[in-house]
């Protein structure tokens, strides 16, 4: 865990890919759902395509083209999804925010619904999950993750900047969302979660640690250090299972770990903003 300048260090925590037998029986079930059309060889080229994406073409992510093609879909679902639930498992973990688990999760750009669903398997598997994402396809594939997680959620095609009322005992995560947003959009989800975490609600929100991709993180986490809050940097080691050990050598990727920065208000200090 690191909260300041030094080289973040590895938090002891449990295995969340060990711990939750459900997470295998999902693994299994993505590649019967994605590689029954497609060869692996074609995934590993999507998710090199993805990879560089996210890396150095910004603006292909600003438009949506992560989403474009069946591959890249298919490599989304079967790699990035995975592995953005197994940080998340991991950082619920260390941050002990599933110590009280919470009555309802929203989660706010769910993608196909893998940072949801982690804390909701953490809690105990009991919290319900509500899902908002723009692409059609990631709704109906979150909503598909939640059943094959044996989790109580849905999800719905909507607006992420615009915050839904929230009803007392939900918490909120935004899972690698904020970096993806113009502007005026990450001002607008960024009020609307201070607002909320005013008013009780937890909130968790996970962006990559490289710094490129979040010129805004040291802003945004000083103003959640004032609400009470905290902002850290975690690495935690990782042994992939076989099928993502698979695509992330086939891709020349080299995830021996994971890395994340985080920002989680549990209980805000101030009334009001």
């Amino acid at each position: 865990m690191h909260t300041g300048l030094a080289p973040p260090v590895t938090p002891h925590t449990s295995n969340p890919a060990s711990q939750f037998p459900q997470f295998a029986e999902w693994l299994s079930a993505l590649e019967a759902r994605h590689l029954a059309d497609l060869r692996i060889p074609e995934v590993t080229r999507a998710l090199r395509a993805l990879s560089s994406a996210y890396v150095e073409r910004r603006d292909a992510v600003a438009r949506g083209a992560t989403l474009d093609s069946a591959g890249k879909r298919a490599a989304f679902a079967l790699f990035y999804a995975p592995l953005h639930f197994l940080t998340t498992a991991h950082v619920v973990q260390a941050l002990g925010a599933a110590d009280e688990p919470p009555a309802r999760i929203l989660d706010i750009g769910c993608g196909t619904g893998a940072a949801g669903a982690a804390w909701a398997l953490a809690a105990g598997g009991a919290p319900a999950i509500t899902g908002i994402d723009r692409h059609p396809w990631t709704v109906g594939e979150a909503t598909w993750t939640y059943r094959q997680l044996g989790l109580h959620g849905r999800a719905k095609q909507g607006d992420a900047t615009r915050l839904p009322t929230l009803r007392q005992g939900t918490a909120v995560v935004a899972a690698y969302l904020l970096n993806e947003l113009t502007a005026e959009g990450r001002a607008r989800v960024e009020t609307a979660l201070f607002a909320a975490a005013a008013e009780g609600t937890r909130v968790l929100v996970l962006e990559p640690i490289a710094r490129g991709v979040a010129p805004w993180w040291d802003t945004t986490a000083a103003r959640v250090r004032a609400l009470g809050g905290r902002a850290d940097e975690w690495r935690f080691d990782v042994e992939l299972p076989p099928m993502l050990r698979l695509f992330d050598k086939a891709a020349g990727l080299h995830h021996d770990e994971l890395t994340v920065r985080t920002l989680y208000i549990s209980r805000a200090i101030l009334p009001g903003l």
